[in-house]
């Protein structure tokens, strides 16, 4: 199993997204590379602790590889936006790819070259090695999944069990 830490705005959708694509072994929301110790929610959303909202995702690369991984991501966010997705604004939404293992880092600067040809202003996503994570609280994992109707800035034609 490999671990790769994802940043897109609100962590709810980002989650609910992953959870659906085979070789996914696990997701769990927290939040990632600031400089509080323990932050809570509301910490983070009041821009206190400098994390960004990010998901942990677990994943057999035998069955989905990380580059796919990437793609899928890249898919479902505005990697041009800056501390922005959808409706959510400031620093703790912004875009970022987070590794542990070096041996990853090759395949992340390969895939955003590739997909920065698809725009015509740079891509801003945050490619740096994980410092710190944090779970979120309980009412935070698998939210979606919990209150189906609630906010979520991927469109839901992403989502498999769309309404």
């Amino acid at each position: 199993m490999k671990t790769i830490y994802l940043a897109g705005g609100c962590f709810w959708g980002i989650q609910k997204y992953m959870d659906q694509f085979d070789g996914i072994i696990e997701t769990v929301v927290g939040y990632a590379n600031g400089y509080l110790k323990n932050p809570s929610y509301e910490n983070v959303k009041s821009q206190q602790s400098g994390h960004a909202e990010t998901v942990k995702v677990v994943y057999d690369e035998q069955v989905l590889s990380l580059e796919k991984i990437l793609r899928k991501f890249l898919l479902v966010i505005d990697p041009t936006s800056l501390n922005k997705q959808g409706e959510d604004e400031g620093s703790s939404y912004r875009s970022g790819i987070y590794y542990t293992d070096e041996n990853d880092l090759d395949i992340i600067v390969q895939v955003i070259q590739d997909e920065q040809k698809k725009y015509a202003h740079p891509i801003v996503v945050e490619v740096r090695p994980l410092i710190s994570f944090y779970k979120a609280e309980d009412y935070h994992q698998k939210y979606l999944d919990k209150n189906p109707k609630g906010y979520c800035h991927i469109d839901t034609c992403f989502f498999k069990d769309k309404e």
